[in-house]
């Protein structure tokens, strides 16, 4: 028979008897769908972790010159946050020392941030997260603004009391009008407001647009950090290769100016978005593996439930079987017809499967904020897993259909 055909006679057979199809379908069903659903989930926040949370902290191509890291992710002992907090600090004499060793091709920023109290007359005084920075800082971040600009090389170089706003810090503090050039005061002490910076977005449910930028060389530094200390060097290379190999520079030099014996560990921290995410890619490898694993539950139900209906169909059908033998169909005739039945049937429940699982995706993302991403190997996956499971689940009905003899078929009722 030809495959077409079969595959016709395989839906006409779902058709006619739709709530049998129904519940034999439901454990294919049901294991795809929660395979696209978890699988969409721990895809969607590895690519939010990468590209939304640390890729904005850490951005693609670079590096920071911290005390300790910036990111941290994982179960952290107290032994090693002691260990990192008698680290000595960055300070403003390590800046033109680390930049001389860079190379023409590395762009750098220096920072220190904090949280320090915020009014302006149109709103209550807030307390906000103030960053100063020297350097190419917004650069550094990929980060522009929707209204004004960027504080000039002039303006960094004399540390004028100027700021660049998030749009939350926007919203509370400039509710109903404009903030460019209006005052924000920080500690006390007005700034002027020469931009709004672009949206930043969400970290499951933390506003990450709760800032402002200032250049460095203004008071705020003094009320984030003691005098001379700075929280962190951030440098950017063309490249990853050329981004490890200054990685690997700024090591061998910070050894050195800071006196470590070769077997002493680093008194420092050289942080990129891949070693901040080293424990996250492990956990979620974890969960990919669970979103794997648990489906696996219904589809072997699944597939149980599929072998014994084409059992029941078998011998429904058996009558039918000894016709067509009689007629002249072979032994693989009859042993195709099944097979492609009992995987129609399959392919079918995984079809549902991946679009109640593409719906729950997006509903989980909707309400919630869990980030989601379906990805299209895991609906090849679905596929291939649903065909698989009904080749499997058909082999041994379509065998025994096979094997029937046409005489003692035909005989029966």
């Amino acid at each position: 028979m030809p495959l077409f055909e079969a595959v016709r006679l395989a839906l006409s057979q779902i058709r006619a008897q739709k709530l049998k199809s129904f519940f034999t379908l439901l454990g294919v069903t049901i294991g795809v769908m929660f395979l696209i659903a978890i699988v969409s989930i721990v895809n969607g926040m590895g690519r939010f972790m990468e590209d939304d949370l640390v890729g904005k902290l850490i951005p693609k191509n670079s590096f920071e010159l911290r005390r300790r890291p910036n990111i941290t992710m994982g179960d952290i002992d107290e032994a090693e946050w002691r260990s990192w907090n008698l680290r000595p600090r960055l300070r403003e004499e390590d800046i033109q020392p680390v930049i001389q060793e860079l190379p023409a091709a590395a762009t750098w920023a220096v920072y220190s941030e904090g949280n320090v109290n915020a009014e302006s007359r149109y709103a209550r005084p807030r307390v906000i997260s103030v960053t100063v920075a020297d350097g190419d800082w917004f650069g550094q971040k990929n980060m522009g603004v929707t209204s004004g600009r960027l504080p000039t090389a002039q303006e960094q170089a004399l540390g004028s009391t100027v700021v660049v706003i998030g749009e939350d810090v926007k919203s509370h503090f400039f509710p109903s009008v404009d903030p460019i050039g209006r005052e924000l005061s920080l500690g006390g002490i007005p700034y002027q407001v020469i931009g709004v910076a672009e949206k930043q977005g969400n970290a499951f449910g933390i506003s990450l647009d709760k800032f402002v930028v200032t250049p460095y060389n203004t008071p705020a530094k003094r009320l984030v950090n003691p005098p001379r200390v700075i929280d962190g060097i951030i440098i950017k290379l063309p490249d990853q290769q050329q981004m490890q190999a200054t990685m690997e520079d700024i090591r061998v030099f910070m050894r050195s100016h800071r006196g470590l014996r070769p077997s002493q560990k680093d008194n420092f921290s050289l942080q990129t978005s891949d070693s901040a995410l080293e424990f996250w890619k492990k956990i979620q490898g974890f969960l990919v593996l669970a979103g794997i694993a648990l489906p696996a539950i219904g589809l072997l139900v699944g597939s149980i439930v599929i072998m014994n209906i084409m059992l029941v169909a078998v011998a429904e059908r058996t009558r039918e079987i000894g016709v067509r033998k009689a007629l002249g169909a072979r032994r693989r005739d009859i042993l195709s017809q099944f097979l492609v039945e009992s995987t129609t049937l399959a392919v079918v429940g995984a079809a549902l499967g991946i679009a109640v699982g593409f719906g729950l995706a997006r509903l989980i993302s909707a309400v919630s904020p869990l980030p989601t991403s379906v990805e299209l190997w895991s609906v090849v996956v679905g596929v291939v897993v649903g065909g698989g499971v009904g080749i499997i689940s058909g082999v041994y009905p379509a065998s025994r259909a096979s094997r029937l003899d046409p005489v003692a078929a035909l005989r029966q009722e």
